[in-house]
């Protein structure tokens, strides 16, 4: 199995430090969080990991050049998840399987949600599916948020009837949104290559996905852990809290 991690964002909510250091490579604990995360595709199966960085943060080339199975794209245009993720598609370009996508500033603490992912996908056939939380729904515009198909509830898992990137809380379909976490079928890349910008003028992943449901179905897994957004300092305080608990 592959798995991808975007690690290409300037981290402007996090400035001045990331100018040195970047958000990604700040620790936790002993580790950098990158590399946590890196652990948690590892342990999910995946023994292929390209890594998407930006010019300027060869800090993160360094430290895992030479890292078994880990190799990297560059994102040289900053236009969104769905773009950066597409800087993979030669990477994964003869996958048969799904394949993880792990976002590089977002650690769970509490379980491996990678490979809770993969076991609710080997159970249905490998299909692909989304990790989930459940957030206020007066925040639904953060997020990418999933209506689930209805009477598909099966405990933390649901089928997905579509998805919407950052809806205005009173026309979000439920709370249920995306956290962090992908198993896609390889075929999503097809819709990025010609995905058109969308919310905040970018070419956003969720868009591709929702244009993919009409050929292959996709599920949705609430994982039992917690995802932390080390992207800003109070969710990376909230993080060492969380991995120091665990």
């Amino acid at each position: 199995m592959k798995a991808i991690i975007p690690a290409a964002g300037l981290g402007t909510r996090f400035l001045p430090v990331t100018r040195a250091v970047p958000k990604e490579m700040l620790p936790i604990g002993a580790k950098p969080a990158l590399e946590l995360i890196v652990d948690e595709a590892r342990e999910a199966g995946a023994d292929e990991i390209e890594i998407v960085i930006s010019p300027g943060k060869e800090l993160v080339r360094r430290y895992f050049e030479g890292a078994k199975g880990v190799s990297f794209a560059y994102q040289r245009e900053q236009k969104g998840l769905g773009h950066a993720v597409l800087q993979a598609a030669e990477f994964v370009r003869d996958e048969k399987g799904p394949v993880l996508i792990l976002l590089g500033d977002a650690l769970v603490a509490g379980c491996n949600a990678a490979a809770e992912m993969v076991a609710v996908s080997r159970a249905r056939g490998g299909a692909s599916v989304i990790g989930c939380e459940r957030v206020p729904r007066e925040k639904t515009g953060r997020y990418g948020i999933l209506e689930p198909v209805d009477g598909t509830m099966d405990g933390r898992c649901f089928k997905v009837e579509t998805l919407v990137e950052k809806p205005r809380p009173e026309e979000a379909p439920s709370d249920i949104a995306v956290a962090g976490r992908y198993l896609l079928d390889p075929a999503v890349f097809r819709y990025l290559a010609d995905q058109t910008a969308g919310v905040g003028g970018e070419i956003q992943l969720t868009d591709a996905i929702r244009r993919m449901l009409a050929e292959r179905a996709l599920y949705g897994c609430i994982y039992p852990g917690r995802r932390q957004d080390i992207g800003n300092p109070d969710g990376y305080f909230k993080a060492l809290e969380a991995f120091r608990n665990a």
